[in-house]
């Protein structure tokens, strides 16, 4: 497995670059929290616990309580890899959110973004 330089970042750090892309947009908190919850399966105080805990991306993921069956739906190039193709793991689950995120910045609907 290679060890990527996103996997030990604290997950803090990208939740506020996340929250600050989308309120850049016009989105909101309230919908990036939305989005991880769908995608990881935590609640919203156990998110806000592993802000708190300052833990890594990789654990951040690894610990998630239910990854979405649905995610396997999420179709499209983020950082300019498709990322159905992504074959790591983490990296993929990584890009799904990033994905997700890059979605509500464009102004798609949550119904949409969600995979509803």
């Amino acid at each position: 497995m290679t060890n990527h330089r996103i996997y030990t970042m604290r997950f803090a750090s990208v939740y506020g670059l996340y929250i600050a892309k989308a309120e850049k947009k016009g989105r909101t908190k309230t919908e990036v929290d939305e989005i991880i919850r769908w995608l990881t399966g935590y609640s919203q105080e156990k998110v806000q616990m592993q802000v708190d805990k300052q833990t890594d991306f990789e654990t951040f993921l690894r610990e998630a309580p239910r990854l979405n069956p649905a995610r396997a739906l999420i179709k499209g190039i983020v950082c300019g890899v498709r990322v159905e193709d992504i074959e790591e793991p983490t990296m993929r689950e990584i890009r799904y959110l990033d994905k997700l995120i890059d979605e509500l910045a464009k102004g798609k609907a949550m119904e949409k973004i969600l995979r509803m």
